[in-house]
């Protein structure tokens, strides 16, 4: 716990380290993994160079330093990090690492500013923080592994079947090499995936495309022209091979209730709409299930979807948008005027896609009255906040 004057010197100098995160998270990623190679496994190239990472860590430090006397308000913040930390199978001997490499790169930026008290004042807030993540993070592990079919850390699984779902995205079905039981996921959520690339482990996150079955899982991924993984996926894994999977994680999952839905997806963030409309039309509610695709050729899970709306007369509704080419109810793309059309009366909205689709959604679906309760999204990358450059 911090004492009085160690709050104090945190409530004076967070204006000065919120000024300078940017730059001080920038500095973190490297000297960590120039100190500790081991966990830069654990971290996506992509979003380090593209400053998605920092960023993401820098928010995740300043909405606890403003939540902090809000205790719940700031488990809930931190949902999303916990749900990252599960599906990488983070431990409690890692932390320390991060706390020493962090106060090393607040200590470079900030130089002799940086007094005695100051430092064991932040470090003692750090240390406070990650008791709190340990804790959160221990019982999810705790609660999954006791599921039927649940499990700790790594478990190896098997390609069972692939199959091509449009130009870019193909399915695969995993089932667990043991050969035993496979604990069901919620719906919406992601799995955290152990490959291992030219002798090198990678991790990655891919959205669980199915409803659960107590059998398999599936991952339905697209090939992106630079993606390591999502290559090493599309280019050199068959039937056969296998592979590491962590336990399913995060929170866009469906809320209770029965009013309608707008699910909204664009490109490949189609795939956790898929499990929420099943589990959705499975609980009788009504779903508006809007897809945005490039064109026929990049639309994903057509005929999936037509078969879902087939058993679910008059309570699912499609929209397809493609930017390019016929084949689908509207041309061009998602605004403000399509979703008035087909928003159902207080709907609850779901959305996931690239940053811009989702921007545009999320303001457009303001404008048309739907509180900020009523609006679930999930970024597929370091989380940042809709209006971000």
């Amino acid at each position: 716990m911090l004492t009085q004057d160690q709050e104090r010197l945190i409530a004076a100098t967070a204006p000065v380290v919120a000024d300078h995160l940017d730059a001080i998270t920038q500095r973190f990623y490297p000297l960590m993994f120039d100190r500790y190679p081991e966990v830069k496994p654990l971290f996506n190239d992509a979003h380090q160079q593209s400053g998605g990472q920092p960023r993401a860590l820098a928010g995740a430090v300043l909405a606890y330093v403003q939540l902090r006397s809000d205790p719940q308000k700031a488990r809930d913040t931190l949902a999303t990090v916990v749900s990252k930390h599960v599906s990488l199978d983070i431990r409690p001997e890692q932390y320390p690492i991060v706390g020493e490499c962090l106060m090393a790169a607040i200590g470079e930026v900030l130089g002799e500013a940086v007094t005695p008290e100051i430092a064991a004042a932040w470090s003692a807030l750090y240390e406070e923080l990650a008791g709190l993540l340990i804790e959160l993070e221990d019982h999810r592990y705790r609660e999954f592994a006791q599921r039927p079919g649940g499990w700790r850390g790594k478990r190896r699984f098997r390609i069972a079947a692939t199959r091509q779902e449009s130009a870019v995205i193909r399915s695969f079905v995993l089932e667990p090499e043991d050969g035993g039981a496979v604990a069901d996921h919620q719906p919406g959520q992601y799995i955290g995936v152990r490959l291992v690339i030219d002798g090198e482990p990678v991790h990655r996150h891919y959205s669980l495309s199915d409803a659960p079955n107590g059998r398999s899982y599936r991952l339905s991924i697209k090939r992106e022209p630079d993606g390591r993984a999502s290559r090493h996926f599309h280019d050199v894994l068959q039937v056969g091979d296998t592979l590491e999977l962590l336990p399913p994680a995060g929170d866009l999952t469906l809320a209770e209730g029965n009013e309608p839905l707008l699910l909204a997806s664009g490109g490949v963030g189609q795939t956790p709409m898929l499990p929420l409309a099943r589990h959705a039309l499975a609980r009788g509610r009504r779903v508006v299930y809007l897809h945005a695709a490039l064109d026929t050729e990049h639309h994903a899970f057509a005929d999936e979807v037509a078969a879902l709306a087939a058993e679910h007369p008059g309570r699912l509704q499609t929209v397809t948008v493609h930017e390019r080419g016929d084949g689908a109810d509207h041309n061009g793309r998602v605004d403000r005027e399509l979703l008035a059309r087909v928003l159902p009366e207080g709907a609850r909205c779901y959305f996931v896609g690239p940053q811009g689709f989702m921007s545009a959604v999320d303001r457009a679906l303001a404008e048309l009255g739907v509180p900020d309760e009523r609006r679930h999204y999930e970024h597929f990358g370091p989380s940042r906040p809709l209006d971000a450059a």
